[in-house]
């Protein structure tokens, strides 16, 4: 399970009660989760114009910066190709993997001061995402182009022989070239049952003004003429094409996964600070100044995630009444929520499974 919920509550007398209140429900009478605090250091607040519409733009950015993880998750997993099962030891945040990331989370103050307003450090990560997203595309681009035609000429040289290249099958000496009257053609004949082969190959050799009788006759007994004409210095090309572009993929496959791996940590670190800014803003927007909460990180027990919620929900709900004990996963009739779920605790989703498919 690599869901967590990343919360925060108004600190009591010290948020070191509210920490221990919130391990006591969860962890200390039952097995609900597995919990961290998580570090936030002082930001500067800024006023409460600029937090109302930060929260806005803390949203979509977080949204954004999202999508570039995934890409370049993705994208790493479509490079690795057969290597599929190391994906994941390839996706690293600092060098750990994610969980250890997340748990342990530090505020990296050398990419991100502090000091900064809110704005400013927004503004950083949303530059940090857009170079790596476009960068993606160009590289991306680029590589797929290369593995593109790598794979028509592959598939060119495979397959059966109604379609593949005979280049590689055939010799100069099965040809009559160069003759004013004849002519060696190329036939694809079906094999007879109990064969492992669909069928093989012909050359027959012919005075060249039969050629369209024989075509003919061919195509009424079911077997292939293969327009094919001998040409070694376009049979010299394919082949040199082929190891040219089996060598530049190979050149570029190394670069490729280290500019995969270094711009994921940086886009994951940077999704992860966005959350933190998110947790900061909305918990200021919603318990007021001074500045006095708890951030916590959960890790639910997949079996009680529910049991979760209604115990949060009993902990926080005095926060806010109007918080209804719901969420998005509810199908409610009449009831929209398609939205970020609301409760009366600040509360944001960090989804770890960033592939489409299981490694």
């Amino acid at each position: 399970m690599t869901e967590f919920w990343l919360i925060s509550a108004p600190g009591e007398k010290t948020c070191q009660q509210t920490w221990d209140k919130m391990m006591v429900v969860t962890t200390r009478t039952n097995n609900l989760s597995t919990n961290n605090k998580f570090n936030i250091p002082d930001l500067k607040v800024g006023t409460l114009d600029v937090l109302v519409g930060l929260s806005d733009e803390l949203a979509k950015l977080d949204t954004f910066v999202e999508s570039v993880v995934k890409k370049v998750a993705q994208y790493m997993a479509d490079v690795l190709e057969d290597s599929r099962d190391k994906v994941q030891e390839n996706l690293l945040a600092n060098g750990v993997d994610l969980v250890t990331y997340i748990t342990r989370f530090q505020w990296d103050m050398a990419k991100y001061p502090i000091k900064q307003s809110l704005k400013n450090i927004s503004e950083i990560i949303s530059k940090v995402a857009t170079q790596i997203d476009n960068d993606l595309k160009a590289r991306a681009s680029a590589y797929n182009n290369l593995k593109g035609n790598l794979q028509n000429l592959e598939r060119k040289n495979a397959g059966s022989l109604l379609t593949r290249s005979l280049a590689d099958i055939v010799k100069k000496e099965d040809f009559v070239l160069d003759s004013e009257y004849l002519i060696t053609m190329l036939v694809v004949v079906p094999k007879l049952l109990f064969e492992d082969n669909d069928s093989g190959l012909f050359s027959v050799t012919l005075f060249r003004k039969a050629v369209d009788d024989f075509k003919h006759k061919a195509r009424e007994n079911k077997f292939t003429v293969r327009d094919f004409q001998y040409n070694e210095e376009e049979m010299k090309a394919d082949k040199e094409e082929m190891t040219r572009l089996s060598t530049d993929k190979k050149k570029q496959f190394g670069p490729l996964v280290r500019w995969l791996k270094v711009n994921f940590s940086e886009a994951f670190i940077a999704w992860i600070h966005i959350k933190a800014l998110r947790v900061f803003v909305e918990s200021v927007l919603r318990y007021g100044l001074p500045v006095n909460f708890q951030a916590m990180l959960l890790q639910p027990n997949k079996k009680n995630m529910k049991k979760l919620r209604e115990v949060l929900y009993d902990l926080y709900k005095h926060l806010d009444s109007s918080a209804a004990i719901i969420d998005a996963s509810m199908d409610i009739p009449g009831l929209n929520l398609s939205q970020q779920e609301y409760y009366p605790y600040v509360y944001y989703k960090i989804d770890c499974n960033l592939l489409d498919f299981k490694v």
